[in-house]
C-alpha cells in the first residue's frame, strides 16, 4: 500500500494531551509524538480522586473544575521542560458510555469508473454524518468498517481500486449534547479547549488490545467506578459500543450498607480483602469492620471474609449479566468471537477474570495500557487504560474525528474529481 492510503498521524514532535473524567478519578496525560508512525512518549501525568461527576454527568460544577485544574497542573509541572513553560491548551476528552449511542449506516457514492481515492471514502462518511446530525446530539466518531465496490463486498481497502459505485459501512458514535456541554463547560472554565472527543470504552480498547485481537474480533469491557462500558472490535475497527450504569462504586456502596460501615472503610475492605469469587477458606478468615459513626474505632465488628465476598459477588454478577444481555441484544456478540479483555479500575478485583468467564462463557484476560514509552508506574494499571487510549485516539485515529473529516472534504463534481485524481496520482 502506498503512503497516501495510510491513515494520517500527528507530525513528529507534536505535544498533545488527554483528559479522562471518570466517576472515581480524573486524570491527565501529556505526550509527544516520537516518530512518523504515531508512536509517542509520556511527558507528564496527573490524577486525583474524582469529585463533582457521577456516571459521566456533572453534579457539581465548582468541584469538577477544581479537580481538573489540579490534575492538569500536576501533569504540566512534570512536562515543564518539554513544554518550555507554555501552558496546556488543547485536550482530547473521554465520553462515558452511558452518554453515547452506536449507529450503523451503509452509504453509497458514485465513482463513475474512476480510481477510488481518499476523498471518495470521506464523501461517504460526510453523507452518513448528515443523516444523523441534529442540534440534540454531538458526533464523536465516524468509522468506516467495510466496503463494497459495484456490489462486491469483503473489500478491506478500496483506495486505488476502480468502480462505478462505492458503498461504505459506517459506524457512527453520538453523544447527548446537554450532558456533554456541561462537562465541556467545566473543561473550558479550566482554561482548556477540547480538541476531540473519544468514547471511553473505545479508548480502553485502543490502549489494551493487541493487533490480532482488534483484527480477529474482541470485546473490551471497561469496568469503571460508575459505569461499565464495552466496545466490540472487528477487522481493526470499532463496530459497536454500549454501557450499563453500574461499576465499582456500587460495589462499595453495597459493602457500606451490608456491613454498616463508612464508604471510605468499605472501599478499604474491598481493596484489601475483596474478591469476586469466594473460596472454601473464606469462612475461617476474620476481618475487622469499623462501625459507622464510631470515630474512636472502639467498636469494631469481626466478621468472616465470606460475608464481605457474599456482598461483592452478587453485584459483580449483576453487572456482567447486564453486559451479556446487551451483547446478545446488539446482534454483534457472536460476530466478534469469544475473546474478552477486562480493563478499568474495577477489573482489578481478585477473581474478576474467573467470574467473567463463568458468566459470559467466553475466554477472558485482564488488560492494561501496552506499548507506551515513558509511562509512569502510577498510571500503568488497567485503571488508566482509557486515559492512555485517549492519546492513541488522537495520535493514530484522527481520521475518525468528525470535524476533521468535514474540514478535509474536497469538491465532488466530476471535473474537480478529475483534477483531484490527477493531483494525487501524478
Amino acid at each position: 500500500m502506498s503512503k497516501k492510503f495510510k491513515p494520517s498521524f500527528k507530525p513528529k514532535g507534536s505535544v498533545f494531551a488527554a483528559l479522562d473524567i471518570g466517576s472515581s478519578k480524573i486524570a491527565c496525560l501529556i505526550a509527544r509524538i516520537v516518530d512518523d508512525n504515531g508512536n509517542y512518549e509520556i511527558l507528564g501525568a496527573g490524577h486525583q480522586a474524582s469529585h463533582g461527576v457521577k456516571s459521566g454527568v456533572v453534579t457539581d460544577q465548582a468541584e469538577i473544575e477544581q479537580v481538573i485544574r489540579q490534575v492538569v497542573h500536576t501533569a504540566e509541572h512534570m512536562a515543564a521542560n518539554a513544554m518550555k513553560g507554555y501552558p496546556l491548551r488543547e485536550v482530547v476528552m473521554n465520553v462515558a458510555g452511558t452518554l453515547a449511542t452506536s449507529h450503523n449506516f451503509q452509504v453509497g457514492v458514485e465513482i463513475a469508473g474512476q480510481e477510488i481515492i481518499e476523498n471518495d471514502v470521506r464523501r461517504a462518511m460526510v453523507k452518513a454524518q448528515e443523516q444523523i446530525l441534529t442540534d440534540d446530539i454531538e458526533l464523536i466518531h465516524t468509522i468506516p468498517v467495510g466496503y463494497m465496490i459495484d456490489g462486491n463486498d469483503g473489500i478491506r481497502e478500496p483506495r486505488g481500486m476502480y468502480g462505478e459505485t462505492l458503498d461504505v459501512n459506517i459506524h457512527l458514535v453520538t453523544g447527548e449534547s446537554t450532558s456533554l456541554r456541561n462537562i465541556a463547560t467545566a473543561v473550558q472554565h479550566s482554561h482548556l479547549d477540547i480538541d476531540a472527543l473519544c468514547l471511553s470504552s473505545y479508548a480502553a480498547g485502543l490502549s489494551s488490545l493487541v493487533e490480532d485481537e482488534m483484527d480477529l474480533g474482541c470485546t473490551v469491557i471497561d469496568m469503571g467506578g460508575g459505569v461499565t462500558s464495552f466496545a466490540l472490535f472487528q477487522s481493526g475497527s470499532l463496530i459497536y459500543a454500549d454501557a450499563v450504569p453500574l461499576g465499582g462504586k456500587h460495589v462499595t456502596s453495597d459493602i457500606a450498607r451490608g456491613l454498616t460501615t463508612s464508604l471510605a472503610d468499605a472501599e478499604r475492605l474491598k481493596t484489601l480483602y475483596g474478591s469476586a469469587i469466594g473460596t472454601s477458606v473464606d469462612q475461617n478468615e476474620m476481618i475487622d469492620v469499623p462501625q459507622l459513626g464510631d470515630s474512636s474505632r472502639k467498636e469494631i465488628n469481626h466478621v468472616p471474609r465470606s460475608l464481605l465476598i457474599g456482598i461483592i459477588q452478587p453485584r459483580i454478577e449483576e453487572i456482567l449479566e447486564l453486559v451479556r444481555a446487551k451483547l446478545k441484544e446488539s446482534g454483534f456478540g457472536d460476530l466478534v468471537g469469544r475473546r474478552v479483555v477486562l480493563t478499568g479500575g474495577a477489573s482489578q478485583l481478585p477473581g474478576m477474570r474467573d467470574l467473567a468467564q463463568l458468566v459470559l462463557d467466553k475466554q477472558v484476560r485482564l488488560g492494561g495500557p501496552i506499548r507506551v514509552a515513558g509511562l509512569p508506574d502510577s498510571v500503568s494499571s488497567p485503571a488508566f487504560a482509557t486515559t492512555v487510549g485517549l492519546l492513541n485516539c488522537v495520535a493514530t485515529r484522527s481520521h475518525e474525528i468528525p470535524a476533521d473529516i468535514i474540514a478535509q472534504m474536497q469538491p465532488e463534481n466530476l471535473f474537480d474529481r478529475v483534477k483531484l485524481w490527477l493531483r494525487e496520482n501524478w
